[in-house]
């Protein structure tokens, strides 16, 4: 790698992670002026604030992180441009597809990055503030569905509770049936359960074996028994998905698909988004070049205004479509890669006029 090369890339790397470094701290203390009062009259413990603002710095970085890239190379290129050394690399006989190389170098390197954080490190940290977040700020708040609970395991076997109150790991007037086709094979009732060490208990218990000329019935006071699903598993909390690893992601969305899930949609939007994102550095890196490489009359602050604008209607694509997907039948995967695709071609463009 030549000179040019290193000097471009530090630069990139550099003013990247100084955005970071900058920006993180001024999104905590945003945060904590927003949500003292709450963390005090909850009289939250020291270190649950600790590991919530720890989770909150990676999971602050991964939702922003198209702008901190965008941001990082229009200022520093806008820089270069307004000291005349872009002119120089390109008169020295320099290519303006060679100029762009190191550029392409340091969007691997932060997209390998964004990929590690996003398969791996932001669902951990998601956990952490999402559970912190409704334990301590928003007690009382609906994170799942708790009445008229209805759910479909399998093609064959369905379930239904009226009311499930998921810290106590109990439903009442439960409902648990196996189908042969569409023939009902087996219910079993009971007008409460509670998961216990692995077992489930049933309060007055009954099941009944549907046959050809008659039922089998079975009834019980209290019966111990073991069945088909997690109590966990019974209603995802909304924001489940954002806690699971790529791997765990890609099962349960599985799962979730043949149990006919209402919120499928919600969960694949997560999973696109975490190829997506990491892509975003290299369109991101190529509008921020074509942008700024040329000096203008109004220097940086006109090319951080257009660069500005431009992130913030990126992120308002992403942030609509990803909200319609979630609430309609509107396709995830359209909904996730449109953004990149256009901006894609909008990266085309402005390469093609900013290389002549």
């Amino acid at each position: 790698m030549k000179i040019l090369d290193w000097y471009i890339l530090k630069r990139y790397l550099g003013t990247f992670f100084t955005m970071i470094l900058l920006f993180i701290p001024i999104g905590i203390i945003v945060d904590l002026s927003e949500k003292i009062d709450n963390m005090l009259e909850h009289k939250v413990p020291v270190e649950a604030v600790i590991g919530y603002y720890l989770d909150f710095m990676v999971y602050f970085a991964n939702l922003l992180f198209p702008l901190f890239v965008f941001l990082s190379v229009i200022w520093f290129t806008s820089k270069l441009a307004n000291k005349t050394e872009i002119i120089a690399f390109l008169s020295s006989g320099v290519s303006f597809w060679r100029f762009l190389r190191p550029y392409m170098i340091g969007a691997v390197i932060i997209c390998l990055g964004a990929l590690a954080m996003g398969l791996f490190l932001a669902p951990k940290a998601s956990q952490g503030f999402n559970e912190f977040k409704y334990s301590y700020l928003k007690k009382g708040r609906k994170v799942q569905e708790t009445k008229n609970v209805y759910r479909q395991l399998n093609d064959s076997i369905f379930l239904y509770a009226n009311n499930f109150k998921p810290l106590e790991k109990s439903a009442t007037n439960f409902t648990l049936e196996y189908f042969n086709g569409n023939v009902l094979d087996t219910k079993i009732s009971a007008k409460k359960i509670t998961f216990k060490d692995s077992i489930y208990e049933l309060r007055d218990f009954v099941k009944r074996k549907v046959l050809e000329n008659e039922d089998i019935l079975e009834k019980a006071i209290k019966k111990d028994t073991v069945l088909p699903f997690n109590i966990d598993e019974f209603t995802p909390v909304t924001y489940v998905a954002e806690t699971l690893n790529y791997t765990e992601l890609s099962k349960f969305i599985e799962k979730e698909s043949k149990r006919g899930s209402s919120d499928i949609n919600r969960y694949k939007v997560v999973a696109y988004k975490r190829w997506s994102i990491p892509v975003s550095a290299f369109i991101l890196t190529i509008i921020g070049v074509a942008v700024s490489s040329m000096k203008r009359r109004g220097g940086m602050g006109v090319n951080l205004a257009v660069g500005i604008s431009l992130a913030f209607v990126f992120i308002f694509f992403d942030k609509v479509l990803g909200t319609l997907a979630n609430q309609s039948d509107f396709p995830p995967v359209i909904a996730v890669w449109f953004p990149n695709i256009s901006f894609g071609i909008l990266a085309i463009y402005l390469l093609y006029n900013a290389k002549r």
